[in-house]
């Protein structure tokens, strides 16, 4: 197998790493109830703005920095579902 050389500092900088910012409705508490938030503010403001806006770049960053993987998987299928079901 070929070993690849990467530089990381080409990829990532030190000024790119952020988490979401301390949120007052979720002191101390399980993250949970946090990342749904953070995931459905990112969807009203794609819905609001239009998905071409990079306003809601930050919304994403902040859902992406807190939930897990597969729940980001799970939360898509179940906004797929809802919204083919007729749900309003």
């Amino acid at each position: 197998m070929a070993e690849v050389e990467v530089d990381i500092g080409s990829i990532i900088t030190v000024g790119d790493i952020k988490t979401a910012p301390a949120d007052f409705r979720f002191p101390t508490t399980n993250q949970t109830r946090h990342c749904f938030t953070r995931y459905v503010e990112y969807h009203k403001c794609m819905t609001a703005k239009g998905a071409d806006s990079g306003e809601c770049n930050k919304f994403a960053k902040y859902y992406r920095s807190l939930c897990p993987g597969e729940w980001s998987l799970i939360l898509a299928v179940g906004v797929v579902y809802l919204l083919t079901s007729g749900f309003k």
